[in-house]
C-alpha cells in the first residue's frame, strides 16, 4: 500500500472519542451482567463513539455499546479503521484510547505521543514530552464539548430506563444536538 499524506489546510480535521453514560445494574443472575461495568469508572454503563468536527460540532454519534467495551474496539467494529483507510484523508484527532490506529489508517488518526523513557527520563525528554502532549490535547478538546453538549441533555445524564433503547435515544438526542447547532439563527431577535 502506498504511503498517503494527511491533508489539513482543505478539510478540517476531526475528533473522535468515547463517551460512558451510566445505566441501570443488570438483574441479578442474567450471564451477561459483568459485560456493562465499565473499565474506567467501575461502574454500570454504555459507551458510545462521539465525531465532532473542528468546531466542536456533533458529525456522528455510534451505537451503544456495553461499557466494557474499549474504544479502539468500538471504532473497529463500526467499520471506522476501513472508512479512514480507504476514504478521504482526513486529519483524525484521538485521545490515547485509539493508540495505534494512526498506523492501520495510513496516519489519518493522530494520538498524543508515546514516552520513549519509562523510568528515569532525562528533564529534557519530559518537558518536551508534555508540551506535545498539552498542544495535543489543546487542538483535540472541542470533542470533550460537544460531549458535554450531549449529555447536557436530561435523557443522557444518567438513563434509568432499558439498555436495550440506548442506542435510539443516543442517535434521536445527537440528531436533535446536530440540528440545533447547525439551524441558522437571525441575528436580529425581532425577525
Amino acid at each position: 500500500m502506498a504511503s498517503r499524506r494527511v491533508i489539513n489546510s482543505a478539510t478540517s480535521p476531526r475528533r473522535i472519542d468515547g463517551t460512558e453514560i451510566r445505566v441501570r445494574r443488570p438483574a441479578d443472575g442474567r450471564k451477561d451482567r459483568e459485560k456493562f461495568i465499565s473499565g474506567k469508572n467501575k461502574q454500570n454503563a454504555v459507551k458510545s463513539m462521539v465525531v465532532t468536527d473542528a468546531d466542536g460540532r456533533l458529525l456522528f454519534c455510534g451505537p451503544a455499546e456495553p461499557g466494557s467495551c474499549a474504544d479502539i474496539t468500538h471504532a473497529r467494529q463500526l467499520g471506522l479503521v476501513k472508512l479512514l483507510a480507504d476514504g478521504p484523508v482526513v486529519e483524525t484527532l484521538a485521545d490515547a484510547g485509539y493508540q495505534r490506529l494512526g498506523a492501520q489508517t495510513g496516519g489519518c488518526v493522530v494520538t498524543p505521543p508515546h514516552r520513549k523513557f519509562k523510568k528515569n527520563p532525562p528533564d529534557w525528554c519530559e518537558e518536551m514530552h508534555e508540551r506535545r502532549r498539552k498542544a495535543h490535547s489543546s487542538r483535540r478538546i472541542r470533542v470533550e464539548h460537544g460531549i458535554a453538549h450531549l449529555k447536557n441533555w436530561r435523557a443522557l445524564a444518567r438513563h434509568h430506563g432499558r439498555r436495550e433503547h440506548m442506542t435510539e435515544i443516543i442517535q434521536a438526542v445527537a440528531g436533535l444536538l446536530s440540528h440545533q447547532q447547525t439551524a441558522i439563527t437571525p441575528s436580529d431577535p425581532h425577525m
